[in-house]
């Protein structure tokens, strides 16, 4: 049956929820759930949702004018008398439970997979994807990137979807043939209640530093925090980074077993005998495993947070039961597109694309390149208009201390001016002795250190990673970089 042609029963799409009928019949039909007041149509469900900017109780009136047959609500509102309305706690959290029973819990008929964190979340759920498969498990993702069904690539806008959506894409990839999903759970998607009345079968957490505090984000790092640890209250076997320093917070909460994984001799699968390896287009690293497997891994993306990831991996393919050398045999080819993604030029240096797009993320792939003994290390970076401006200052500091040039340019501006980010993120820079200069047009600024790379270089073009567009005054462009690199490669910059 097409999603348009459904309906069901409203008691049936209440049943995990703990409700209020104002007024109305539980046995009224629902055609569709929404809670988008521009997609309102006869016969469907709408919630009332509180957004940043918005209440959805606003449009309560508008929604049964328009044939709305139900309204999920949490404050009053004043509708005909025809219309069932549905008071709950949090219509968030409603949403989540609603469009679980919308889908037939496709969750339910999936092995669920959860990876939260600061850093490292795209490049795991690619590593256990690229493993399930090659084990013969059939596995949906849903990341930062796009979502996966088989060989559909859909983009997306958030990290984590709406629980809509969630149900959306478990109900396709079942229908798909898939038996698996391993998905990024990020703490705005927690505190949102995107991932409300899921049970996953596994939960992984890679690792905690300061981000996504601010305005419409987190208010404090405790409440970051907070949020990522969630995940642990709602899965059934745990796994944790226990060399992180937040280790402790994330898990002393969690009411599922937590297995280890880390350098530490206490962790229950650990790495030692690391090396790292690197020729012109190839940065990797080796190590081995002991504790709950033992044998050598070699992992083809570099650095020792990647380590760690591998790691995460590794673990939850061990509990599917899949050995070593099957893990190993795909570890050793693993890339993911815009995260320490290496792009062949045909140079004696080493150019590579990644997302790193704060400071934390910045310091961290600047300090894992500088491990390779470049002979320079070249961060090209902007960063994003209409965000904390703090940000630029810590991006430009960071880069000053830590690379031998920074090329500081464009990201997405949104609505701000280019020139005027870039001279916050030269305020940073300034605090360090670091040699920089300014490019204000991306494209030309990726053909200057294209132009101007020397044997044995690595250089970074930091901030876009996978994204294929630049944003300005509201409207995305199309810009690629390894079109870009493409381009310059044949002579067009």
């Amino acid at each position: 049956m097409k999603e348009n042609d459904k309906i069901m029963i409203l008691k049936e799409l209440l049943e995990q929820l703990e409700y209020s009928c104002l007024q109305g019949d539980l046995s009224t039909e629902v055609k569709a759930v929404i809670n988008d007041s521009r997609k309102i149509e006869e016969g469907c469900l709408f919630l009332c949702i509180k957004g940043a900017s918005f209440d959805g109780h606003s449009f309560a009136a508008e929604a049964a004018a328009a044939g709305a047959s139900v309204l999920v609500v949490q404050d009053e509102v004043d509708v005909p008398e025809d219309v069932t309305v549905i008071r709950v706690e949090d219509t968030r959290k409603a949403m989540a439970l609603i469009s679980a029973a919308w889908f037939g819990y496709p969750a339910r008929q999936l092995k669920t997979i959860a990876v939260t964190g600061t850093k490292g979340k795209t490049t795991t759920t690619y590593m256990i994807r690229d493993i399930l498969e090659a084990a013969g498990f059939r596995t949906g993702i849903i990341g930062t990137i796009e979502v996966v069904i088989g060989e559909e690539h859909i983009p997306v806008n958030n990290t984590t979807p709406e629980s809509y959506d969630i149900h959306r894409y478990f109900r396709k990839m079942v229908d798909a043939g898939c038996s698996c999903v391993v998905m990024e759970a990020s703490s705005q998607g927690f505190k949102l209640d995107r991932t409300a009345g899921i049970e996953f079968d596994y939960g992984l957490f890679t690792n905690l530093s300061p981000d996504h505090i601010g305005p419409n984000e987190h208010e404090s790092f405790e409440e970051y925090m907070a949020c990522k640890a969630m995940l642990f209250r709602q899965t059934r076997q745990g796994f944790a980074n226990l060399d992180d320093e937040y280790f402790r917070q994330i898990t002393q909460d969690a009411v599922c077993p937590i297995q280890t994984f880390g350098v530490s001799e206490e962790a229950d699968l650990r790495a030692s005998r690391i090396s790292l390896k690197r020729d012109v287009d190839f940065l990797g690293v080796d190590f081995h495993v002991s504790g709950i497997a033992e044998g050598d891994i070699s992992c083809g993306i570099p650095g020792m947070f990647n380590v760690h990831n591998a790691l995460g991996a590794i673990s939850i393919a061990l509990a599917f039961g899949i050995s070593l050398e099957q893990i190993n045999g795909v570890l050793k080819t693993f890339a993911v597109k815009g995260r320490v993604q290496i792009v062949p030029t045909g140079y004696e240096y080493t150019l590579i694309i990644d997302y790193a797009h704060n400071a934390v993320a910045l310091e961290s792939i600047l300090q894992t390149l500088r491990q390779y003994n470049p002979k320079r290390l070249i961060s090209l970076f902007g960063c994003g208009g209409n965000r904390a401006k703090s940000r630029r200052f810590e991006m430009g500091e960071v880069s000053g201390k830590m690379a031998d040039l920074t090329v500081i340019t464009s990201d997405n501006p949104r609505f701000e001016e280019p020139q005027a980010i870039i001279d916050d993120i030269i305020t940073g820079m300034k605090k360090t002795e670091g040699k920089y200069i300014s490019i204000l047009d991306r494209r030309e600024a990726i053909s200057y250190v294209m132009n101007h790379g020397r044997p044995g270089d690595i250089i970074v073009l930091a901030g876009k990673g996978h994204e294929t567009y630049q944003e300005i005054k509201g409207v995305k462009y199309h810009m690629s970089e390894e079109e870009i690199v493409q381009d310059v490669l044949d002579g067009k910059y």
